[in-house]
């Protein structure tokens, strides 16, 4: 069953992101994803700090080694995106942060490579660390999930955007959109295989989904909110911020209420 969950939670964040980018328009997608931006904020920070730092510093593992481990990750996440493979797009033209024009057709590359490749990769590594989740507590896997998800809808609106404003129909940027999203279930597939044997591990990995989370909030959405803005769109950016959070602390409260 917990391979089932793995498959269920990696696909849900890709089905999710295409089923609204589907179903909505270009001009009402640009306004909310504004909002989802400050909305998976709230729950990546939340996540990391409330719920899955806290379980692995609760094992057996080395504290120190730990933190070793959170610092390696930021790192790495770092360069993953240095060189352009740990993709996080919510910009394109229209956003309101003034980008040139022909800005999403820089986004897209050539043939919308750079955004099939970038968030393929990204999405694979979504779904080996929801596996890893899932592997060291079903709770734990749900609220990561949740996470993710939160983070992939507005990633996926935002690239799906950029490539329909780079030339591409609408039914082949909804594609690119759903193929980088089954990435995520192969690294939920793979991480279950791979990384379900060696339970001492999990500790581990949990950090380094924790710094992939809090890389993600700080280094790409916190900026992206600091913008000065009308107060009307400043208690709006700081109630979905509220409403993040808010959503992860009832899921660990329940989570500790089940165990």
């Amino acid at each position: 069953m917990t391979l089932f969950y793995i498959v269920l939670a990696t696909f849900a964040g890709g089905l999710l992101s295409v089923l609204i980018a589907a179903s909505l328009t270009v001009s009402l997608l640009s306004r909310i994803v504004k909002n989802l931006v400050s909305l998976s904020t709230g729950v990546l920070l939340s996540t990391a700090l409330l719920h899955v730092l806290p379980e692995a510093f609760e094992s057996k593992a080395s504290p120190h080694a730990l933190f070793m481990v959170l610092l390696g990750g930021l790192m790495f996440f770092f360069l993953l995106e240095k060189v352009e493979l740990y993709r996080h797009n919510h910009h394109h033209e229209g956003d309101g942060h003034h980008h040139h024009h022909h800005f999403d057709a820089e986004q897209a590359g050539r043939g919308g490579l750079s955004v099939l490749v970038g968030d393929s990769i990204h999405n694979f590594c979504d779904g080996i660390i929801i596996a890893a989740a899932f592997l060291a507590d079903p709770h734990l896997g749900v609220v990561t999930s949740l996470a993710i998800i939160a983070h992939e809808i507005p990633q996926e609106v935002g690239d799906y955007i950029v490539l329909l404003n780079a030339g591409f129909s609408r039914s082949k940027a909804l594609l690119f959109n759903a193929i980088s999203g089954l990435a995520a279930v192969l690294g939920g597939v793979v991480g279950y295989f791979v990384v379900g044997p060696w339970e001492s591990l999990f500790p581990y990995l949990l950090v380094a989904a924790s710094s992939s989370f809090v890389y993600v909030a700080v280094a790409d959405l916190i900026p992206q909110l600091q913008r000065r803005l009308p107060w009307r769109e400043t208690v709006a950016q700081l109630a979905w911020l509220a409403v993040g959070i808010g959503l992860v602390v009832v899921v660990v409260a329940v989570s500790a209420h089940d165990h």
